[in-house]
This record gives C-alpha cells, structure tokens and sequence, in this order.
C-alpha cells in the first residue's frame, strides 16, 4: 500500500514599503523566518538589496500610486500561485500596506502638490493596492493589514497632512474589516507608536521649503540635525527596534488579530489620549513633533 503525499505551498504575504531601514524590511524579514514566502516590494530593487540572498522571499519593483505598477504585481503574484497550486484560483494570504510618505511643515506652508502626494501614497495607493489584490485575498480568506500611525489621533505640530492620511488608514480600515468580514477576509490596522525606522528618524524626510514670507524658520537643532545626516551622522534614534516591532506585528496577524493593534513604544497611549483635556493633548503633541520649527521674529 502506497500514499501520496503533498506537501503544501507556503503562505505568501505582500509587503509594500520594504525598503533597507524601515518597518516594511523588518516585517518582511520576520515573516520570511516563519516559513511565508514573501514578496517584498519597494519603488527600487536597489533599496531592498539586503533581503536579495534570502531563500522564498521575492523581490519586485511596485509604485503603489501607478496602476500599472500595481497590475503588474498582481500578474506576478497570480502567476506564482497558480504554479505551486494550479487547481485553485490566485491566492495571496496576506496583504501588508506598509507605503508610507512624510513631510514636516508648518499646515499654512505645505504645498498642494506635496500634499496631495503623500495621499497618494498614504491613502489612496492603499486603497488602489487593496482593491487589485482583493479577489487573491478573498480566495485565500486572508489578511489585510494596514501600517497606521498614532499621529492619526495626535495633533502633532508641523505634521498635519501625514497625520490626516494615517487618521484616514485607520478609519477606512475599521469600516473595510466590516464590510470585508463575511467573506472570511480579516483586517487588521496597526496604530503604529515610536520606531526607529528611517522615516521616525527623519532620514526619508525631506528637508522642508519655506516661503519668503513665512511666519515659521527651521529651528537651530533641525538645522544641525540634517548637517549631521548630511554628514553620513544619523539621528538619535527613538523607540522600538523594528525587529522587535515586526517580530510582535507578526505574532499578531499570525495569532488571529482583527481590527486595530498597537504597536511601538507609548502606543498604549492612543487609546487613552482622546479622553485627555484638550490642553494635555497639545502638549504631547508638541512634545512630540521635536521643536523642529520656530515662529520668526519679526521684531
């Protein structure tokens, strides 16, 4: 008597934004070491070339404010699937929106068009990126998981229109897993707290233009800041190693999280903040926008 047996293909998980020094690169290490195979994706190879010698784990150029770009992810990703199970649909287990874009600017200062593209990326390449990959995830009863922010729920100063993107992740989400839960599909927004990723740090940011006529000037130690990274000197970091971050993120979407986690140092704050007086919340959010700007004297 003889059996055949078949070993099944391991899950896969998309993740945009993995760029070398963020979240999205520690989650897709993370993942990768719990035995998914991961497509990784960023807007360059070039700037995920440390996860190129790591076995089940592709990489692939993805632009996620480009519906060609996204199409021909999902060509791909369709093409894997059906190779390791050509009896079933497309499938991909998870969905991992991790894009992220962010620009430090007095709310009166920041121009439309950079406005409009951290949407782009923010928001609306999430929402594009979810809607192609919704008939692999609804296939699979997978994951959907969005990278949020705690700036969503915190009135930072200078960081308006990026918190007013994440305030819309997260809204869009809770109201997606709703509508996506009897379909089998979970959804999962991470309000991300302090990380000590290149975005948290400042290093992707880029370096703010102000007008002329402007009430606001780049502080003194912003200033140093950015002539000490300038320098190859980083800033000091702040919060959670993403090893630590992607490590407990992966525990939860693996451990059957719905809904909103949070993630990162002080995320338990965001729970709480709202009930706080309107004087204690601006004052974190001062705390925490970094003095990065200054009224100019006019004097």
């Amino acid at each position: 008597m003889s059996t055949n047996t078949k070993t099944a293909a391991p899950k896969t998980v998309l993740i945009t934004g993995a760029s070398e020094g963020g979240i999205g690169n520690a989650l897709a290490r993370e993942f990768q070491s719990r035995g998914l195979h991961v497509f990784a994706s960023a807007r360059s190879l070039s700037k995920m070339a440390n996860l190129s010698s790591l076995p089940n784990l592709t990489l692939l150029e993805l632009d996620v404010t480009s519906p060609e770009s996204i199409a021909a992810a999902v060509a791909l990703i369709s093409a894997h699937s059906t190779s390791t199970s050509s009896s079933s649909p497309p499938r991909l287990d998870i969905l991992v929106n991790n894009s992220g874009q962010s620009y430090l600017s007095p709310a009166l200062e920041i121009p439309l068009a950079t406005a409009r593209s951290i949407f782009d990326v923010n928001f609306f390449g999430l929402l594009a990126t979810t809607q192609a990959f919704a008939p692999l995830l609804v296939a699979a009863k997978g994951v959907i998981v969005n990278i949020g922010s705690g700036a969503g729920n915190l009135n930072m100063p200078y960081m308006s229109v990026y918190s007013a993107s994440k305030a819309a992740v997260e809204i869009w989400g809770e109201t997606l897993r709703v509508e996506m839960a009897p379909l089998g599909v979970r959804v999962v927004t991470v309000l991300t707290a302090m990380v000590q990723s290149k975005m948290n740090n400042g290093a992707n940011v880029p370096a703010p233009v102000l007008s002329e006529q402007s009430l606001w000037k780049v502080s003194a130690s912003e200033k140093a800041a950015r002539e000490k990274q300038a320098s190859g000197v980083e800033r000091e970091g702040r919060g959670m190693l993403p090893e630590v971050y992607a490590r407990r993120v992966v525990d939860d979407v693996l451990g059957g999280a719905n809904g909103i986690v949070l993630r990162g140092t002080f995320a338990t704050m965001t729970w709480f903040i709202r009930k706080l007086p309107q004087f204690v919340i601006d004052k974190l959010g001062i705390a925490f926008s970094g003095g990065r700007f200054e009224l100019v004297d006019k004097a």
